[in-house]
Formats: structure tokens, C-alpha cells, sequence
């Protein structure tokens, strides 16, 4: 075989071992897409479980109507939520967040999990029979809505899921996490969490949903006409809880057992 034909053979064998690669690549891997449709940037944090794969990215900001796309591990499990009313402190290039902080002091969370009280999105990508487990939980409290969407799934229902609330404004004096001199709620604490009970925190079966092979969209303060015009076509739109069942809030006079 001469020099040329060896060479030609080469480069058609590195060819299709990029291609090969490109395809496992696309095919072990999902893809986030995570929209702010908050009046204010917000700054989402990813945190990954252990033994899972590390993400691009930990945490960035994301302006008021923006999205980003973010590339995850087939295998991944974890947690994505959002920190909210963030300072940016020019003396010492820290970032801290009045909601949802994971206590890094930068913009990526690099290991750093969300401060309660914080809505969360969960998921474990291809766990059991290869299926998507994912939920909003609100069993660590609650500070901004957010809404999970499936898309291209197949099997297990791949139904939408989240809170499109925004249950601040409703949160009881005993939960309430307040700002600023008006004592406006942005964050409202679990049962749980507030009077050191874990009887108060009212999880099911019924909130975990499950997908396969599927991306998700993760919109944050989804107002209910958009998620109806987003979920339009969909056979499960039925099926969207206005609240996911993972808390509930309980009179102060039975929070403190008069």
C-alpha cells in the first residue's frame, strides 16, 4: 500500500470515529433549555448529584425573557432551581442572592446547593427501565414558580409538571421570608423547615413524573396564558397541576399545635 493510499485510509478511518463520536454524543446526552419569563434576571444554579457527571456550567445569569440551553449527561441526576434578587458587589467581585443562594459568592454555584427556602426542578435522567424521573419540589420551600416541560418523550406519560403560582404573595406570616420595609414576601419557608417537623412536609407518588429520551424546557414565572399557548397541541396539557403537591400550608394555630 503506498504512502497516498495509507493516508486516504487514515483520514476516511478519522472521519468516521468523529462521526461515531458526535452520534453517542448526541444520543447520551438530553438537552435543558431554561427560560426566564421573570420580570427581573435571575441567575439558575445547577447542582449535580453525587457520582454524576459534571455540567458545562453551575450557575449564570439569565435576563428578564432570555433562555439558555444547556447539554446533560444522559446518566445525570440533580437539581436546578433559581436565585433571585442578586447584588453583584463591586468591591469584592462577590455575588450573593436574597433567595436561592448556594453560597459560593460567584456566579457559577461550582458544587454550592440552593439555600431554602427554594423551588426546585429534580430529575435522574435514565434511571430505572431508562426512564426520566423528574418533579418541582417544593418540600425545601418555595421562592419563584417554575414549570417543567417534556419534549419529544416517549413512554411513562411525559406530562408536564410544576407551580405556576406565585405563592408569596399567600404565604403565611410564620413562613413568609420578607424584604425592604414594605415586608414583601420573596421567599416562603416549608412547614418543615419553619418549625423543625418533618410530619409537615406532604410528598407523594403522584409528584414524580416520568419521560424517556426526552429534552426538557424549565421555564421559570411561566404566566398561565403562555404555558396553556406553550402546552396548546399537547394530549397531557389536561394533567398540568397548578400547584405540584409537595407542601401545603397549615394555619398558624395548627402550626404551633393550639
Amino acid at each position: 500500500m503506498d504512502h497516498h493510499r495509507r493516508r486516504r485510509l487514515l483520514l476516511s478511518t478519522t472521519l468516521l470515529s468523529l462521526l461515531c463520536l458526535a452520534f453517542i454524543s448526541e444520543v447520551e446526552s438530553a438537552s435543558f433549555k431554561i427560560v426566564n419569563k421573570c420580570r427581573r434576571t435571575i441567575w439558575p444554579g445547577l447542582l449535580s448529584g453525587a457520582g454524576t457527571a459534571p455540567l458545562p456550567t453551575t450557575g449564570f445569569a439569565l435576563k428578564s425573557g432570555k433562555s439558555r440551553t444547556v447539554t446533560i449527561p444522559k446518566s445525570w441526576s440533580g437539581r436546578i432551581w433559581g436565585r433571585s434578587l442578586c447584588t453583584q458587589h463591586a468591591n469584592n467581585h462577590t455575588l450573593s442572592c436574597v433567595t436561592g443562594d448556594c453560597g459560593s459568592g460567584k456566579v457559577e454555584c461550582a458544587g454550592g446547593g440552593a439555600e431554602p427556602p427554594t423551588t426546585l426542578a429534580e430529575f435522574t435522567l435514565n434511571g430505572d427501565q431508562g426512564l426520566d424521573f423528574y418533579d418541582v419540589s417544593l418540600v425545601d420551600g418555595y421562592n419563584l414558580p417554575m414549570l417543567i416541560l417534556p419534549k419529544g418523550g416517549k413512554g411513562g406519560g411525559c406530562a408536564a409538571t410544576g407551580c405556576l403560582i406565585d405563592l408569596n404573595g399567600a404565604c403565611p406570616a410564620d413562613l413568609r421570608v420578607a424584604r425592604g420595609r414594605t415586608g414583601r414576601g420573596v421567599a416562603c419557608k416549608s412547614a418543615c423547615e419553619a418549625f423543625h417537623d418533618p410530619s409537615y412536609a406532604y410528598d407523594d407518588k403522584t409528584s414524580t413524573y416520568t419521560c424517556a429520551s426526552a429534552d426538557y424546557i424549565i421555564v421559570f414565572c411561566p404566566p398561565p396564558y403562555t404555558s396553556l399557548k406553550l402546552l396548546g397541541s399537547r394530549k397531557d396539557g389536561a394533567l398540568l397541576p397548578l400547584v405540584n403537591k409537595t407542601t401545603m400550608y397549615i394555619a398558624s394555630r395548627h402550626a404551633h399545635g393550639r
